[in-house]
Formats: C-alpha cells, sequence, structure tokens
C-alpha cells in the first residue's frame, strides 16, 4: 500500500529508488553530455558513477566540503569555458553538475523528491536544442521514468515491482493529457521563442550569408538542413522557376559581396500577373531575411520590402515562422529606378581583375547592344571549357581573372560573381542574387523541401526599358543544376549528403515519409503561433472577447480537464484499495469454490484451510501453503516482491 511518512526530512531511501533517479538524471542529461565539452560531460558522469560505487560498497557519503570545494571549481571551469554563468550552454552545464552533486548527497527522501522536479526541469530545457519528433518522444519517455521514480519513493511497505510503478506513472500521465490540451490551445501564446536568453540560444542555426566569396556556399551546400517548405495552393511550378530570393548583395571589394548596410523599403510591390499562392515554413536562421519566389506580390506580417524585391523581417527569424506569399514568376521590375542607384551597381575596385576588364571592353565594342552582350558571354560559358564543381581550385589576388581565363573551374558563386563582374566592367548594372534554387518535391505531403544543400547564386542586371531581369550564368554552363537539381549537375567524385545524391531509394520514401509528419507537427503543434490561436479562438466564438472573459475560459476548460482526470485518478484508487495480496487470495477462494468448498464471510482463513483439508485430503498440503504464504503476507508483517511473486506462483500452479 501506498503511504507517505510524516516528514520527509528524516526517512532514508533505499539503494533501489537513488538508482531510478540516478538513471532518470542520466537519461535526461544524455542529449546535453553528448553536446557539452568533454570535461563537463566526464565530471558529470563521473559523480553519478561515484554515487552507484558508494551505494554498492555502502560508504559513507562524500564530505561537505569536498562537495562545496567540486562544485566552486566546475562553477570557475564554466565560467572559463563559456565567459559567462548564464545563457543556455552554460546555464544549462551548470544545471547539469549541480544535479550530479545532488545525486550524490542524496539520502531522504526529501533529497529525492528534490532531485526527481529538478530532474523535469533539467528536462523541458532539451526543447531549447531542439524541438523534432524524437526529442518530443525521448524527453516523454524521461519524464516517464523520473515519475515512476517520485512514485516508487512513496512506498513504505512492500514494493509493488517496478512493472506496477512504471504503470502508475503512465496512468498519471494520461490523466494530465486533458490539462495539457486545454492549456496549448488556450494559455495566450508568446510571439517568438520562449525562452529570453543572450544569443548563444541561437548558435548553430544555419544558412544564407549576407556576404558571398569564392567558397562560402560550399558549406551550406554540404548540409542537409532543412532551410523551408513551401506548399502550392495549384500545381507546383517547374523546377526552373524555384528561384527562392534571399539576399542581394550590391558592394564588391574584389574578393567579397556584401549587401548593403541601409536599404530602403517600398510601399507597393510589383502586380503582374499571373501570380501563384503557396504558403512558406521557413526554420530559424536568426537573420532578417525571408524567402520567396521571384518576385514578390506581398509583404508577409511583421516584414518589409527593399527596393531590391527582398523581404526582411522586422526582428530576426529565431523561431519557425509560416506566412503566405503570392509572387510572379519571369518578370521584371525598377525600370524606373534612378540614376544614383544603378551607378552604385556599376562600381569596381580599382586595379583588380585587369584582363576582364579589358576583355569587357573588347565586347562592349564588339556589342553596342547590352542584350546581344549578355548573349554572347552566356554562349561563352556555354561552349567553351567551362566546369561545375563543387570542388574548384584556390583563387589568389585577382579570383575573376583567375577563374575566366585560366581555372575555369567553380561553383554558383564562381559564375555569378565572374559575370557580375564582367557586366559592370561593360557598362551594364548589375549585382548579385543569393537564396535558394529548386527544391525536392514530397510525394507524400505534396510540398516542396528546400535544404540548405539548394544554396544557389545568380545575377540580375539592369536593362534599359526593362529594368532588372534575372540572368543565371550557372544555367548556360550546367543546365541540369536548374532542371534537375544540384546532384544530377555535380560529379560523382564531389561529396554531397547522402539523401540529396537519392541512390537510396527505399530510404528516401522512408525519409520523405518521416518529413512529412515533421511538417505536419510544425504546422500544427510547434506553428501553433499568437496568430493562429486568435484564428482558433474566433472558429470557437471568441473573436472579440476580452482577456478577462479568455480566461474564464481558460479556467472552465482547466477545470472541466482536472476533473476528467480525478475521475480516472478515483477510478484507480478503487483499484488500489483492493491490494494485489487479497486479488491473489480471491482467485485461489475461487478455484476451492469450482470443488464445492465455499468460504464463509465470517469464516477465517485458517479455519477454512482446515476444512477444506478435512473434505479434500488430496489438496490439504497445497491449500496449507498458500493460507500460510497469505496469512504471513497479509498479518504477519512480511513484505518485498520477491515473497508477493511466490504467493501469486503458487496460487497459478494450485489447480483442483
Amino acid at each position: 500500500m501506498v503511504s507517505l511518512p510524516t516528514t520527509l526530512n528524516t526517512r532514508i531511501i533505499g539503494s533501489r529508488e537513488i538508482l531510478w533517479l540516478g538513471a532518470g538524471f542520466l537519461f535526461a542529461s544524455l542529449p546535453h553530455l553528448l553536446r557539452m565539452p568533454i570535461w563537463i560531460s566526464v565530471l558529470a558522469v563521473g559523480i553519478a558513477g561515484w554515487r552507484l560505487l558508494q551505494l554498492r560498497m555502502h560508504s559513507k557519503p562524500a564530505a561537505k566540503w569536498l562537495m562545496v570545494l567540486i562544485a566552486l571549481a566546475a562553477s570557475a571551469g564554466i565560467l572559463l569555458q563559456y565567459r559567462t554563468l548564464f545563457g543556455r550552454d552554460a546555464g544549462v552545464s551548470l544545471l547539469v553538475i549541480m544535479l550530479a552533486l545532488k545525486l550524490l548527497e542524496t539520502r531522504t527522501q526529501r533529497d529525492g523528491m528534490l532531485l526527481g522536479f529538478l530532474g523535469c526541469f533539467l528536462l523541458v530545457t532539451n526543447f531549447l536544442h531542439s524541438q523534432t519528433i524524437p526529442t518530443a518522444a525521448y524527453m516523454l519517455g524521461c519524464a516517464w521514468l523520473l515519475i515512476a521514480s517520485l512514485i516508487g519513493m512513496q512506498y513504505t511497505g512492500a514494493w509493488p515491482g517496478w512493472r506496477t510503478t512504471v504503470r502508475r506513472a503512465g496512468v498519471m500521465i494520461l490523466q494530465g493529457v486533458p490539462l495539457m490540451l486545454v492549456l496549448f490551445l488556450l494559455f495566450p501564446r508568446i510571439q517568438g521563442p520562449l525562452w529570453g536568453l543572450p544569443q548563444d540560444a541561437y548558435a548553430g542555426l544555419s544558412g544564407l550569408s549576407d556576404t558571398m566569396s569564392p567558397g562560402s556556399l560550399n558549406n551550406l551546400i554540404l548540409s542537409d538542413a532543412v532551410a523551408f517548405r513551401a506548399s502550392f495552393t495549384g500545381g507546383i511550378p517547374e523546377p526552373k522557376d524555384l528561384y527562392w530570393r534571399g539576399p542581394v548583395l550590391w558592394d564588391y571589394d574584389g574578393k567579397t559581396w556584401t549587401a548593403p548596410r541601409i536599404v530602403q523599403s517600398v510601399n507597393e510591390l510589383p502586380d503582374h500577373s499571373p501570380q501563384i499562392e503557396y504558403t512558406v515554413t521557413l526554420e530559424p536562421h536568426n537573420k532578417r531575411w525571408l524567402f520567396a519566389l521571384e518576385f514578390p506580390g506581398r509583404r508577409p506580417p511583421s516584414s518589409i520590402a527593399t527596393r531590391d524585391m527582398q523581404l526582411l523581417s522586422f526582428t530576426p527569424v529565431r523561431s519557425r515562422m509560416r506566412y503566405d506569399m503570392v509572387s510572379s514568376i519571369g518578370t521584371a521590375y525598377g525600370a524606373d529606378d534612378d540614376r544614383s542607384l544603378l551607378e552604385r551597381n556599376l562600381r569596381l575596385p580599382p586595379d583588380t581583375n585587369p584582363r576582364t576588364n579589358e576583355f569587357a571592353q573588347e565586347l562592349r565594342k564588339k556589342f553596342p547592344n547590352d542584350r546581344n552582350l549578355v548573349a554572347d558571354v552566356l554562349t561563352r560559358f556555354r561552349n567553351e571549357n567551362f566546369v561545375y564543381t563543387l570542388s574548384p581550385p584556390l583563387l589568389g589576388e585577382q579570383p575573376v581573372d583567375e577563374f575566366l581565363f585560366e581555372t575555369r573551374r567553380g561553383f554558383c558563386e564562381h559564375y555569378a560573381s565572374a559575370f557580375t563582374v564582367l557586366m559592370r566592367a561593360a557598362g551594364i548594372p548589375a549585382r548579385v542574387v543569393t537564396g535558394y534554387l529548386g527544391g525536392e518535391v514530397n510525394p507524400v505531403g505534396e510540398y516542396i523541401l528546400v535544404r540548405q544543400a539548394d544554396a544557389h547564386a545568380w545575377v540580375e542586371i539592369w536593362l534599359e526599358n526593362t529594368g532588372w531581369v534575372r540572368i543565371d550564368p550557372t544555367a548556360a554552363v550546367s543546365p541540369a543544376r536548374v532542371e534537375r537539381g544540384i546532384a544530377s549537375a555535380l560529379p560523382r567524385t564531389d561529396v554531397l549528403p547522402m539523401f540529396v545524391r537519392g541512390d537510396f531509394a527505399l530510404l528516401q520514401r522512408m525519409r520523405l515519409t518521416l518529413d512529412s509528419v515533421t511538417y505536419t507537427w510544425n504546422q500544427w503543434v510547434l506553428g501553433y503561433t499568437p496568430d493562429r490561436q486568435r484564428r482558433f479562438l474566433s472558429y470557437i466564438g471568441f473573436s472579440e472577447s476580452t482577456w478577462q472573459t479568455l480566461a474564464f475560459v481558460l479556467m472552465f476548460c482547466a477545470g472541466i480537464a482536472v476533473l476528467i482526470g480525478a475521475a480516472f485518478a478515483l477510478r484507480d484508487l478503487r483499484g488500489v484499495r483492493e491490494d494485489a495480496v487479497k486479488k491473489i487470495y480471491g482467485r485461489f477462494c475461487r478455484k476451492l469454490e469450482r470443488r464445492g468448498l465455499r468460504r464463509d464471510a465470517a469464516e477465517g482463513p485458517r479455519v477454512f484451510a482446515q476444512r477444506a483439508g478435512q473434505q479434500h485430503p488430496e489438496l490439504a498440503s497445497a491449500v496449507a501453503e498458500i493460507t500460510a504464504l497469505y496469512i504471513a503476507l497479509r498479518y504477519g508483517g512480511e513484505s518485498g516482491a520477491e515473497r508477493l511473486q511466490v504467493f501469486k506462483n503458487r496460487v497459478r500452479a494450485f489447480t483442483t
């Protein structure tokens, strides 16, 4: 039976309870241990192992002064490692070490309860790194283990065994589901990440940069991390039309292209027809830019559109963002741009790439018409010995000269940079556009999956009476890159993420199915933003309600959920009152009843056993043994799972 002690400070818990708590702590901290510096992980596991050794050898507790010394040394080490004791990484590291020390000193039930509750808090911090379905499932399992540990510490008599403890923990979790759903749907949502932590909370987020130099996109190409997903209202456009516009780079210093620091916004976007409608679910990348097909015809909420048709969020994208978009494909813009803006897109640093400048002047003399000049350059890229590769040779002080006239091997940023420099040298305003090209169609969820490996760079040039138009020199060198994706464009010798190649059909289908499930999770769970909560409340009739009304609805629904959970809890308690020993003895009596031996209500177990032995001598020995076990367990003060299991086995084996 469950019995709470009169004070949590005095009851000493056994090795079984400490082992369960230690397992809960280690499983809750395991994802962190794999991310932390090795010395912190080794220290935490070493302290937990020390506690296990104490239990095995029945040694004395660690001295208080030694534990204080370890805590101070660990804090100093973390301060030196992270230069702070606050923030996500430093704070979690400190929490793990302190919980390990708490496990080392845990002796009483009060210590155990505190360690279990802090373990649940440590569990939540895993969501600061990942909020995926596998992470949520793993955290649920760890929470189950910690709750089972807390339940196990409440038994002062016979321990019912780990199966019963785990089952009751699972029942408690299920009883909390109604309240969890109410709080999820109705509790006021907070815009952006829940944890207002320093910058390290967003460390490791991958994505495009506002600068580009030869080789800068290669690291992204080697990543299969998801950049965003897009679902279309109508059919999915052709791959050649899937240019996802990102940072636009205007300024060039001879090696690196840079986006302007000060941008000019526009009030109206070009209204071209036809337009396609789609929804983008953008992964956090800690930058302001949003992605849309060229050219966007709508601004997402809390964003601006710049003169170069770039969409910028008011704040860095630090949480998953979902927005509806419309775009016009194959159009131009900016035909009326002023001369000062165009002159900025003609600037080149002096004394750089002289051969390219000379070649551009020759082209200008040969082709006075801008369109003819552009067509000639693209023809040269297409017909001459240029190679599209992920592993080009390194370039020196004059990178464009070396690329155009010597190496002729490069990736998209090489071609975009060289083409832009060549256009500017020929007097045609030009700039580099970075973003993503294409994407993988997921037939399971019918959406486009765009990964970091789809990163791309292209060029836009300004033509008289037309405006800014897209030119992709990579398409001239490798049409397969535009039409069939990066995997078909690069040679097999170039390294790409395994699933980008698509060599394993079965694994590819499994991956896409899993990604479809993840997309649904992102849309309905992680994507339940304040805006979607308002739409849900409007759907159930609370569109114009005040916060007082919503608070009342939340409390009312939470009360209903608590009553539902309490009903299940009371039902479970009714089953607990009839303890296991009595249930097993009841089965034994029902077996005897089938032989005509019915126990009277006022008949004690020993008297009943004597009567059964007299009427059926062949059963006397077994009946006496089972009755003795029952009396010892129920009235004699004996306890223990092993003794109870023996009793259960005897009754199961008993036949009449």
